[in-house]
């Protein structure tokens, strides 16, 4: 670290303390050369991937952008806050671990897919109609025939003879 008065490269830490929150760490330095004493702070950087939209053009990622998805598709949906607010999480800690640079804003649209199958149908099929652009009553269909699918399966295992 750099004093911020003399330029010199060489400077030892004094103190180190961690936040009472947890989320950063403050270091008394002390310059070897001029002797002066400054304080630095370290905190963790998160770089999500830009997202590339299908035009070609980049863009920074959005957790207001995707929070929107999921509101206008949750609209009048009984889902707690809480249940989306870990859907959020869940799709960006996907994107903080896949460690890519950037994303195709399609990926972005599966995982709120993903995401929305697990809270509720039916915003799963009002996003699905938009992201997927339906064009006739056809693909609604197929999509809650989609949706329907593995409840007949579990039905069908509850109602299946033990033997």
């Amino acid at each position: 670290m750099k004093c911020p008065f003399c330029n010199e490269d060489d400077t030892s830490v004094i103190d180190s303390r961690v936040s009472e929150e947890g989320d950063r760490v403050r270091r008394r330095r002390r310059c070897l050369k001029c002797g002066k004493r400054f304080t630095t702070y370290e905190t963790v950087e998160l770089r999500l991937p830009q997202v590339v939209k299908q035009d070609g053009n980049r863009a920074e990622f959005s957790r207001d952008k995707l929070l929107t998805s999921f509101k206008r598709a949750l609209h009048k949906r009984p889902v707690p806050t809480e249940q989306v607010d870990a859907a959020m999480d869940q799709i960006m800690q996907k994107l903080l671990s896949s460690g890519e640079r950037e994303i195709p804003s399609r990926r972005i649209g599966e995982m709120v897919m993903q995401e929305l199958y697990k809270l509720d149908k039916v915003a799963y099929i009002r996003f699905a109609s938009v992201y997927r652009s339906f064009q006739d009553i056809h693909d609604f269909h197929d999509a809650i025939k989609e949706v329907q699918r593995p409840q007949r399966k579990r039905a069908a295992k509850k109602t299946s003879p033990q033997g």
